[in-house]
């Protein structure tokens, strides 16, 4: 060893006793930061300086040369605590050196919420999959009927892809369950597998919103298909006439049911080729267990629900009841 390296190592080695010692006694370490509110920071993937970087942009640590220095070495002293995490965090107000690296390292990142209504189409849920700003990456192309309707907890940069492929394992999954636990004898005949079993709860679906009358739809719906009848379901035709969004600018008019297409079921007797859009649960357990009635036939009754008729009598007295009421 040269004569005087030993003095030379020990003076360059001060300024990171000097701070390691700080840190490992908790000075600055744990006092309150210059943040006076929470934040919510993405912390970028990369080295400690970058994660320093975008904490000193939020406001999180303070702005000065000195206090990035702090906070790397106090990232390295501290190594064995964990590693740092990429991922959108939030910090409380006045968050410490201490706390933001035990939130980095052990914290729980920021998870979004998305909701997958009931009864959505697929070009519908697209737009709300491609509006989502947390999530990433493109949206893989979908079939109708593909995502089961759900709420997810989602952390930032969850790929799209992924949440198709969670949305569509759940379809599948769902629907296999509600296949095998089905009322055979009802369905006999007339829906022959999983995916006639789909097109028939999405018609459930976009028929009523009240759960406990979809098994009444779902056997006038069975009755009329078991008899050769046309279902005569105004959502059908609306999926049609709207190239697949599910909603018209304008109430159902007397020219849109005149629109030949293979989902006018005015024209067309059994189902339409496919879904018309995603079931819940609720109508896929209605249309593997419809009710147990002779009824053909349903209008609204003007409070959310409806009116169920036997014969085409009966149906007429229940529309111009609903007329008459309005």
């Amino acid at each position: 060893m040269p004569p005087g390296f030993g003095r030379k190592l020990a003076w360059l080695a001060l300024p990171f006793a000097f701070i390691a010692s700080a840190v490992a006694g908790y000075g600055h370490y744990t006092d309150p930061g210059p943040s006076p509110e929470p934040h919510v920071v993405v912390v970028p993937h990369g080295g400690i300086g970058q994660v320093s970087v975008a904490l000193q942009d939020a406001g999180v640590l303070s702005p000065t040369w000195s206090s990035r220095v702090f906070f790397r070495v106090a990232a390295l002293v501290t190594r064995s605590d964990g590693s740092v995490h990429a991922a959108e965090f939030s910090f409380p107000a006045r968050v410490s050196v201490a706390h933001i690296l035990q939130i980095l390292r052990h914290g729980h990142p920021v998870e979004h919420m998305l909701t997958i209504p009931e009864g959505l189409t697929v070009k519908r849920m697209e737009v709300l999959l491609q509006q989502a700003g947390f999530l990433q990456g493109e949206t893989p192309p979908l079939s109708e009927g593909q995502l089961f309707p759900e709420t997810l907890a989602l952390p930032f940069g969850t790929p799209r892809a992924v949440v198709v492929a969670r949305l569509s394992h759940l379809m599948d999954e769902r629907l296999q369950h509600v296949w095998v636990g089905r009322d055979a004898a009802s369905l006999d005949g007339v829906i022959r597998s999983p995916q006639e079993l789909r097109i028939l709860a999405s018609l459930i679906e976009r028929e009523t919103a009240e759960p406990a009358e979809r098994p009444m739809v779902a056997r006038v719906f069975l009755n009329r298909l078991q008899l050769g009848m046309r279902l005569q379901t105004d959502p059908s035709v609306i999926y049609g006439v709207s190239d697949g969004m599910g909603v018209l600018n304008h109430p159902l008019e007397h020219d849109d049911l005149l629109m030949d297409g293979p989902y006018n079921t005015y024209m067309h007797a059994g189902l339409p080729p496919g879904p018309i859009c995603s079931p819940s649960l609720s109508s896929l357990e209605a249309a593997a267990h419809p009710a147990v009635s002779n009824a053909l036939y349903f209008v609204a009754n003007g409070h959310g629900g409806h009116r169920f008729a036997d014969t085409l009598d009966e149906h007429n007295r229940n529309v111009q009841h609903l007329r008459d009421k309005n």
